[in-house]
């Protein structure tokens, strides 16, 4: 980076240094980190306020979608009803605490869209934030919560964010007219208590959010946060709706579907699964509709009538970006996912290749966990020890590499090119769809709790294969063709509803339930789990 610096004309070393030092501190602080926590020079304290003012200029430079613009006079009644009284509170510089709750295809992140144009192009400040990665890249400029608000991993009852009140953070949430938080369901309501206490303290106020508007969003009918090893009361306990805050809310409700218009039958059907309120047998087990069932001969390989069925003819598709982006079949267990996503790395077409990982236990001193044991392990949340690939074929990211680029846990991608230390990857969904990126090999670790008894590191591309994704990592995304394989029923709240909402209709939705009745002749059952507890209409 500094080499770059020179290259363009600077001769000072000093300059150098502080520019190089500084974009480092942009990277990071971009990430939810600073460059302090680093061994790296300081910067002094006049060019480090400087850098803060930065965060600032960086929201206002923010370019927001040409189409963005036209939302407002698309919103639906329902939508603009939700849009006015939002305004209402940022126009007359009143306090606020809005949740947008509907279905998945409601509009949320619709409505969110056009008041984010509307506001910046008034040249006021709108935070656009969410839960998960994935759903920030749908939003112009958007960031998880816990990257711009630097909220502490495990926050809890009296934790506050990382940033103290003389920061750039602190200066732009001073600055922000709106805050927008989507997927807050999945978040822990400590997080969101914890950004609460810190606004507080920065805008000097015991007004809930220091005195600012803000708009949470989401679906309870949704997958929930994930607590370890929890119990369904603990994950309840854990959820925004315990909070004291949520009383204080107003619910602006959507039901409209709109990405199932066309299909009201289905939009009725996921309203009545994700409420638990679909007929089910005495094992609180629901009927899977006829027409949403995949169809197959005794004599046929299940899982392969499921993959020609979501991907038809894939020999010839394979080099067609939109065919791929469209298409995916969900699972509940990472297992499943890792065969469904081997049987069609091997069928589709080009060379195959082979990334291998270097893993190591960090604390093994006398050796006692031997390299083939370290590469058997495939924990949550890292990429396996033998990575395939070919060009052309999807891929999911892993981690948080560049989240104001579209670099997301979580982000979709196809493979254009393998080169020396880095891979080559098209982004082929969200706000940054189109933007080609490199992505490097780089050292992994998984979380606490997968209850190792040493520090696991796993050196690897942080991605896997995504013809196939867990139910919980396809949450927040669109996927027009969609195919759900069910080996095994469904095991925590909302998974069954996430499912079948990624679809646009049941036309292109297909579900293979086994074992089940190949010819379905007979009806075919799978578990449903809903915590009514959670739902704000049964509260």
């Amino acid at each position: 980076m500094a080499e770059d610096y020179r290259w363009n004309g600077q001769t000072s070393n000093d300059s150098i240094l502080f520019n190089t030092l500084t974009s480092i501190n942009c990277f990071l602080e971009s990430m939810g980190k600073s460059i302090k926590q680093y061994e790296l020079p300081a910067l002094p304290t006049d060019s480090a306020n400087k850098v803060r003012a930065r965060e600032i200029e960086d929201e206002m430079s923010i370019q927001t979608p040409f189409e963005d613009h036209m939302l407002e006079s698309k919103l639906n009644p329902e939508q603009q009803v939700a849009f006015s009284k939002i305004l209402q509170k940022i126009n007359s510089k009143e306090s606020g605490m809005f949740f947008v709750d509907g279905p998945g295809g409601t509009g949320k992140t619709f409505i969110y869209r056009a008041l984010l144009a509307h506001l910046r192009g008034r040249k006021m400040i709108a935070l656009a934030t969410a839960t998960s990665g994935v759903a920030a890249a749908l939003l112009a400029g958007g960031r998880t919560a816990h990257s711009r608000f630097k909220i502490p991993i495990n926050a809890n009852e009296a934790s506050f964010c990382n940033v103290t009140v003389q920061s750039g953070t602190a200066k732009l949430l001073r600055k922000a007219d709106l805050i927008i938080w989507n997927e807050a369901p999945m978040a822990k309501r400590f997080a969101i208590e914890t950004l609460n206490r810190t606004m507080q303290d920065v805008m000097e106020t015991n007004l809930d959010f220091g005195g600012k508007v803000v708009v949470f969003g989401g679906d309870f009918r949704q997958v929930l946060l994930v607590v370890p090893k929890a119990t369904k009361e603990e994950t309840i306990e854990a959820s925004l709706v315990k909070s004291e805050l949520w009383k204080k809310m107003e619910i602006l409700t959507l039901t409209r579907n709109m990405r199932a218009e066309g299909d009201p039958y289905c939009s009725d059907f996921l309203l009545q699964v994700g409420n638990g309120d679909e007929h089910t047998s005495k094992d609180d087990m629901t009927r899977i509709p006829d027409q949403l069932l995949l169809k197959y001969d005794k004599e046929d390989i299940p899982e392969q009538c499921l993959i020609n069925k979501i991907f038809p003819c894939l020999q010839e598709n394979a080099h067609s970006i939109q065919y791929i982006a469209e298409r995916a079949i969900l699972a509940a267990k990472n297992d499943t996912v890792d065969m469904l996503s081997k049987k069609l790395i091997d069928q589709f077409p080009g060379t195959k290749h082979t990334f291998l990982s270097f893993d190591a236990a960090e604390d093994d001193t006398n050796n006692y966990y031997q390299e083939e044991f370290l590469n058997s392990l495939n924990p949550n949340g890292l990429p396996p020890h033998k990575l395939e690939l070919k060009e052309n074929a999807p891929i999911m990211l892993l981690r948080n590499l560049d989240p104001s680029n579209g670099l997301c846990n979580g982000t979709r991608m196809v493979c254009r090119h393998f080169q020396h230390n880095v891979i080559h990857a098209e982004i082929t969904a969200g706000q940054h769809k189109g933007v080609h990126v490199l992505l490097p090999h780089i050292p992994l670790s998984p979380a606490e709790n997968e209850g190792y008894p040493f520090k696991f590191k796993r050196k690897q591309y942080p991605i896997r294969l995504c013809f196939a994704m867990t139910i919980n990592k396809s949450q927040g995304q669109t996927i027009p063709h969609v195919g759900i394989y069910l080996p095994q029923p469904i095991f925590s709240h909302g998974q069954l509803y996430v499912a079948l909402s990624r679809g646009t209709s049941m036309a292109n939705t297909k579900i293979l339930v086994t074992p089940a009745c190949p010819t379905q002749t007979c009806a075919t059952f799978t578990k449903n789990i809903v915590y009514k507890e959670v739902l704000p209409y049964h509260r």
